[in-house]
């Protein structure tokens, strides 16, 4: 029988992922010290994956600057300190023979926030460790504090800090680079007219309010040079009217491409709040499959895909090059290799230390 889709190797650039079932970023809001340095948590979070047989392991949205975190207990890429903690992460996950990838974030309005288990919700005030954020508009998030629209130098600093988080990244080990720009977070605001209000050159055409995002793509690709793989995440619709939708990101991927990108990584929404989202299995499959066509790009697909036989329709279909997984691999660190026994592989990477774990053969 030949090699399920999801089975067979991937490259891009000097990276050969072993497979197709990728760990999608997963924000776990864990660093108590509030420092943005990953903690044992994010060890045994992230190896997990790689042990469990993923293909890549993506990091949570990590911060390229101490302004641009979600929330005070995110991980960043901004400091030193922060790039030695993630060393020892990737050296864990490339002695599984996984791939490590990063995702470079800056949260705009929707920064300085609490986490989602705390007891109050909303913005963090700066007399509690919060601190202003910023945006393309002073238009606020329903519910957070109103961001400080960002001028031409900060702008700028926002290129600086993605560029400096990429060379850490590197230097820490990672393999492949994404930009968030999905989720409602700074980049997005800037793709959405319902967030970017702007007149000058990085408002109203959507070539301009791209603007920012290629300058990004192009200094973290200026900055990786030819080997690492670049990707980006979209939200390739914000579910309300006038807002960014399929037709303007699958615009946007093939300039990203032209930029130096390599993949996009096809999510949706995170904008506005109070709309309706139609969640079902695969439900943001179509929106990566419309992007992969509409412009000739390479894509993955995120969001409900729970089971082995549905990512692999997914792929061996074309709708999509890769699938992540999120809630369903957190449940399950080693859907994998439990995928494999489901489909009849016979994987070469089980862990030694779990071979007497194996399924019997189908």
């Amino acid at each position: 029988m030949p090699t399920p889709a999801i089975f067979t190797p991937y490259s891009i650039r000097s990276v050969t992922f072993r497979n197709r079932l990728w760990v999608s970023p997963m924000c776990e809001y864990s660093v108590e010290k509030e420092d943005g340095v990953p903690t044992d948590w994010h060890l045994v979070h992230l190896g997990g994956f790689a042990k469990g047989g993923a293909g890549l392991v993506m990091t949570e949205a990590t911060a390229v600057s101490a302004a641009g975190r979600i929330s005070p207990q995110d991980t960043g890429i901004y400091t030193d300190e922060q790039r030695d903690a993630w060393a020892r992460i990737v050296a864990f996950i490339h002695s599984q023979d996984a791939a490590a990838g990063i995702q470079l974030a800056h949260a705009g309005r929707k920064a300085s926030t609490r986490r989602p288990w705390a007891a109050q919700h909303g913005s963090v005030a700066v007399d509690d460790g919060g601190w202003p954020t910023v945006a393309p508009s002073a238009v606020a998030f329903a519910g957070y504090a109103t961001p400080v629209a960002l001028d031409a130098s900060g702008i700028a600093q926002v290129v600086a800090d993605f560029t400096t988080a990429a060379r850490r990244s590197l230097e820490a080990g990672f393999d492949v680079l994404e930009v968030h720009a999905a989720h409602g977070y700074l980049l997005h605001q800037f793709l959405s007219p319902l967030s970017n209000l702007r007149t000058d050159e990085y408002g109203g055409s959507l070539e301009n309010r791209a603007r920012l995002l290629l300058e990004v793509v192009r200094a973290v690709r200026a900055e990786a040079g030819d080997r690492a793989p670049l990707f980006v995440r979209f939200s390739a619709t914000d579910y309300a009217e006038g807002g960014l939708d399929k037709e303007q990101v699958a615009t946007v991927a093939g300039w990203a491409r032209d930029a130096g990108a390599d993949l996009f990584d096809v999510s949706s929404g995170g904008l506005v709040s109070g709309v309706t989202i139609p969640l079902e299995p695969g439900y943001q499959v179509p929106l990566a499959d419309f992007v992969k066509h509409a412009s000739s790009v390479e894509v993955n697909a995120v969001g409900l895909i729970t089971d082995a036989h549905q990512a692999e329709e997914i792929v061996s279909s074309g709708k999509a090059d890769a699938v992540m997984l999120g809630r369903a691999i957190m449940r399950d660190p080693h859907f994998v290799l439990r995928a494999a026994h489901e489909l009849g592989v016979e994987l070469d990477y089980w862990p030694a230390q779990y071979l007497r774990a194996k399924w019997p053969a189908v």
